[in-house]
């Protein structure tokens, strides 16, 4: 088992919960210093990544269906994705001042729970494409991607790789290519849909087993962090395929490269990295009620930097909460051998930790 890949799903959610908290305390205190220091998107990117190279590692040299592939991404996104964006729906319906993104709109619900690129109504410009959790909007792509990767496992393994590759290349093209600016064509036209393709590439290399020395790997892994902050932080006017994404795929390749123990000190990152999902789902439900109880803890702990920090730990501990009395109890009940679609002797696959 790939421990390192748990590290980095665990920082890589850590990374999205910062970006939003200092969203979120820049409204409620513009001097805070930390305000200035906004960065943390880029941990969707690392997620993109290590999704194309879990994908491909897990399903390369195995016998698995089209169909048996899609019911495992199903079980594994849709229980918690749906039970949260019901939970949103009930609140901007009954609470609508509560989170400042989300409005009551059945059309939009509905797309949402589909997941198809949908104009979010709570934007005043009109152009923001995203579901009702507003960070939804990458489980989009990672459905589209699966949608696709799962058409791919027809194909023969030597030329599966060049298949995808060739199917998402044309349906980008297709997109751009036709310069409509439709909802559809501006979503799946977005080159970050590459990053996928990436982590698959690198799944391919680690298959080969392509080995890098601990020191070497260590540096280029350090390397890749302080690249992918440092852009991320900048802000350039570039593809974040380029300027992020880049970064994201040195830091899969080189932690990949070597072998990690599950040292039981950094254990604590383990557990983050298996629930990193609940906490990437549940954050803005944290993050919304921190809000409202801003005015009176800053009375008691006149910090913004603390309340940071809180904010953080909070959005940790209720994802982890999450992931144990919701996630993980729902995916081994669908992961049951009455609700298994895999035909008779066709060996299950063990996916890899969080997967």
């Amino acid at each position: 088992m790939l421990v390192q890949l748990q590290y980095i799903r665990a920082i890589a959610a850590l990374l999205v919960v910062y970006f939003h908290t200092i969203l979120q305390i820049d409204k409620l205190s513009p001097d805070a210093w930390l305000s200035s220091y906004l960065f943390g998107k880029s941990g969707v990117d690392l997620f993109f990544v290590l999704s194309g190279f879990v994908m491909w590692i897990t399903t390369c040299g195995r016998t698995m269906s089209v169909t048996d592939f899609w019911w495992r991404r199903i079980r594994r996104i849709v229980p918690l994705y749906w039970a949260t964006t019901l939970f949103a729906a009930a609140v901007a319906f009954a609470m609508p001042q509560i989170l400042k993104s989300t409005q009551f709109d059945i059309p939009h619900i509905l797309a949402s729970l589909f997941f198809l690129p949908w104009i979010n109504p709570s934007d005043p410009e009109g152009r923001m494409i995203a579901p009702l959790i507003v960070p939804g909007w990458t489980l989009n792509y990672e459905m589209y991607f699966y949608l696709l990767f799962g058409f791919c496992l027809a194909v023969p393994v030597r030329f599966r790789l060049a298949a995808l590759i060739g199917l998402i290349a044309a349906v980008f093209a297709l997109c751009n290519i036709s310069g409509a600016q439709t909802t559809l064509a501006r979503f799946y036209g977005d080159s970050v849909i590459f990053e996928f393709i990436a982590g698959a590439v690198l799944g391919q290399f680690y298959m080969r087993r392509t080995s890098l020395g601990i020191g070497t790997a260590s540096a280029l892994t350090l390397l890749g962090f302080a690249l992918l902050i440092y852009n991320d932080y900048r802000g350039f006017d570039l593809p974040r395929l380029l300027t992020i994404g880049i970064p994201a795929a040195l830091i899969v390749y080189c932690a990949t490269a070597v072998e990690i123990a599950d040292e039981r000190g950094w254990r604590w990152l383990r557990v983050l990295g298996d629930a990193s999902f609940s906490i990437y789902l549940t954050h803005a439900f944290t993050l919304a009620g921190m809000r409202m109880i801003y005015p009176e803890v800053i009375a008691v702990l006149p910090s913004d930097t603390l309340f940071v920090v809180l904010m953080i730990s909070a959005s940790s501990l209720i994802g982890i909460a999450s992931y144990y009395l919701f996630e993980l109890p729902v995916s081994k009940l669908l992961s049951s051998p009455t609700m298994r679609r895999a035909p008779p002797g066709i060996p299950t696959p063990k996916p890899l930790a969080g997967q």
